[in-house]
């Protein structure tokens, strides 16, 4: 058998550099922080919610669903279901031409209500419960803030006032809280964001809702901003505040046409399977005075939903469709 022969000075330090970059590799990882649970299903909502604003609350349902799936006990799955729910419940009774314009305008009820109502109450006990658990205590308070969010929308999407400020206000509460705990939950603003907004351009409901339930003030201008910068910055609210904020500066207070025609381009670009988003783009061309822009693009979205089984198409298709007829009485679109 050969002998073998000794390692020189430099071979020997070569070996210990691979070997200690054997053992130190696992050790740099294991020393890395993981990720939270709740950090990874935020990383799995942010799929959903793209689903969601391109027009697909189903498709964005199931993906939420995973949430609740993996752990049921977490608030997030059930409030992210019912903001797509939330969705549904637009689409398939909303006003969908006027780009100010959120009442109700052709049912009381839908069959989607009870399953909302029920993801509500669940997220809501679900973040009380981490709460007192003392459980990623600032985020649970965004969640019950945000699910009292979505309470007061579906109740101010039906025109209800009273328990429009009674949600209202309790989000508001929550979701301070939330940001007093930690400042860097910019998904609240949001909800603080609309609040601040409606309750200062709504003078005469608000004085009437302040002798009730001891509405607190809100302003105006605050209200943008903090829209804006749940636009700009949000994490799982950064759509919708655009959606929020697009339709404030098309308000008759504040007839910022240019401004909301901007959001709701930006909103078509990154959202393209959407066709709310055009829809919007059109009207307010047409608020602009740029009539045959609005009614070319009227035309592209009557063209691109007619004959589509989805929901969300279908109620895209019945609005184009009355704003063509109201705006051509003596044109026939089938």
């Amino acid at each position: 058998m050969p002998r073998l022969r000794p390692l020189t000075r430099l071979e020997f330090a070569s070996a210990l550099v691979w070997m200690a970059s054997l053992v130190c590799t696992p050790a740099s990882f294991a020393s890395s922080p993981a990720q939270s649970p709740d950090s990874q299903h935020r990383e799995i909502a942010r799929k959903g919610l793209d689903l969601q604003m391109n027009g697909d609350p189903d498709g964005a349902i199931e993906v939420f669903y995973e949430i609740r799936r993996d752990d049921p006990q977490s608030p997030l799955g059930y409030l992210l279901e019912a903001d797509a729910t939330w969705w549904k419940i637009y689409f398939a009774t909303g006003n969908l031409i006027d780009p100010d314009v959120f009442d109700v305008v052709s049912a009381p009820t839908t069959p989607y209500d009870s399953h909302f109502k029920s993801l509500i109450h669940a997220a809501i006990s679900k973040a009380e419960a981490r709460i007192r658990a003392g459980q990623n205590v600032a985020r649970n308070y965004l969640y019950e803030g945000m699910a009292y969010a979505l309470e007061a929308r579906l109740a101010g999407l039906r025109g209800k006032d009273l328990p429009t400020a009674r949600a209202g206000k309790k989000m508001r509460t929550l979701l301070l809280k939330a940001l007093e705990l930690d400042p860097q939950l910019t998904d609240a603003y949001l909800g603080v964001g609309i609040y601040n907004y409606f309750v200062d351009t709504l003078p005469t409901i608000v004085k009437i809702l302040k002798f009730f339930i001891g509405l607190p003030s809100g302003s105006r201008a605050l209200g943008l901003e903090q829209l804006q910068n749940a636009a700009d910055h949000g994490e799982l609210t950064r759509g919708e505040a655009s959606f929020y904020l697009a339709k404030d500066f098309s308000r008759g207070n504040e007839r910022q046409y240019a401004r909301s025609l901007e959001l709701f381009e930006k909103l078509r670009d990154e959202y393209p399977r959407n066709p709310l988003w055009p829809l919007m783009v059109a009207s307010l061309q047409i608020r602009l005075g740029h009539d045959a822009e609005g009614d070319a693009l009227y035309r592209q979205v009557y063209k691109m939903t007619k004959g589509k089984e989805s929901d969300v198409q279908q109620a895209n298709h019945r609005a184009v469709k009355f704003a063509l007829e109201r705006r051509h009485p003596n044109e026939r679109f089938d």
